[in-house]
């Protein structure tokens, strides 16, 4: 009579405590990972629910002439879905993300069906023509573009056959990408530090995490001299003026958790005392509470869902670079608790407003990516 309620408890407790830190899953025993999967495969459902569902869709498309005019499917044939473009590419991840991980889960063969479709090389040429087309400079730039190279990070890190194949087809997509990144950095004088699209700490750190897999010298080197120059300097960064009232990402946090990619232990301690300098020495949350959300049904105001999700793997971002005799560990693990357990319930799908993308902040979260 236990073992259904205890498996019940066990699954709610996954959506919290869910393993990931590792690229790929650890030996568990069958009814854990029973669980994982059925877990994450609600994550796999959001994303197969809508990266070929073209409608409601936000383009942000420049027109030129009446040729630029179309539908999503036509404009981005591969990307069209989601909602918006972005959205699609990081769905996209997310199926890539947990067939491979999890390769055996009932949404496995669906999640690889759906990567085929749109991963072809018809589809791919379009897009990146759509990319290279004059007065496209700052599409989607940086957001969009980071969770594209995020998608290569991921094809190129899967052996697996056909992934290595969807690698090659997106290859020229990646390369306008990284092409577009390239001439942009050296003319940013300034960094964003807005917490939506536009912000360059947390789109910095997707670009130097593929740069790492991609072997892409010159990337990691452009990138980590930008973030030096941006934000080596910074210093009592205002936790306190965050959340603003759509913010999906922290300015604050993705600082950190961008530069404990690009510190060594011994400058990131030191530097973090400086940018955080209210970082409690005590097991307590109460020093960043959970955003709060309002109404679900709107798109703006549900971006703090996604704002506590953010907020939790940034915060394990910077505990993992940090040692663990750092007094400061405790009131970080004790508010990325807070934010997972708060983010991760509200991952449902009763909204498309959050439903088209939620599944991958909470993906990205819940198998450790960027660890």
């Amino acid at each position: 009579m236990c073992r259904s309620w205890c498996l019940q408890l066990a699954l709610l407790l996954s959506l919290v405590t869910l393993p990931g830190a590792a690229e790929e899953p650890q030996p568990v025993a069958a009814e854990a990972r029973e669980l994982d999967a059925a877990a994450v495969g609600r994550f796999a459902d959001l994303a197969l629910g809508c990266v070929h569902r073209e409608y409601p869709n936000k383009i942000s498309h420049v027109l030129a002439s009446d040729d630029d005019v179309g539908p999503p499917r036509a404009l981005t044939p591969a990307f069209f879905g989601c909602f918006d473009w972005h959205s699609s590419v990081h769905g996209h991840w997310l199926l890539a993300r947990l067939a491979r991980l999890y390769p055996e889960a009932p949404f496995a063969a669906r999640a690889r069906t759906a990567l085929a479709t749109s991963l072809t090389p018809e589809r791919i040429a379009v897009e990146a023509r759509y990319l290279s087309r004059e007065g496209r400079e700052s599409f989607e730039r940086p957001y969009g573009l980071a969770w594209l190279l995020c998608l290569a990070d991921e094809l190129r890190s899967w052996p697996d056959e056909q992934a290595g194949r969807w690698a090659r087809v997106l290859a020229p997509l990646e390369q306008e990408a990284t092409a577009r990144l390239r001439t942009w950095l050296p003319k940013l004088h300034y960094p964003i530090r807005t917490g939506e699209h536009n912000q360059t700490a947390f789109a910095f750190g997707l670009v130097l995490d593929w740069a790492e897999t991609a072997g892409d010298a010159d990337m990691t080197r452009l990138v980590t001299d930008t973030a030096r120059r941006f934000y080596l300097a910074d210093v009592a960064c205002p936790l306190a003026w965050e959340p603003s009232g759509e913010d999906f990402l922290s300015p604050c946090l993705a600082e950190a958790d961008l530069m404990r990619r690009v510190l060594p232990p011994e400058e990131l301690a030191p530097w973090l005392g400086r940018f955080l300098p209210s970082l409690p020495t005590t097991a307590t949350a109460d020093w960043l509470p959970v955003g709060v959300v309002t109404d679900r049904a709107d798109g703006k105001l549900a971006h703090l869902d996604g704002l506590n999700l953010s907020r939790a793997f940034m915060l394990e971002g910077i505990l993992s670079a940090l040692p663990e005799e750092d007094p400061r560990r405790a009131g970080l693990r004790a508010a990325a608790d807070a934010h997972r357990a708060a983010g991760l319930a509200a991952v449902t799908g009763e909204h498309y407003e959050g439903g088209h993308w939620l599944g991958s902040f909470a993906t990205y979260l819940v198998t450790g990516k960027g660890l």
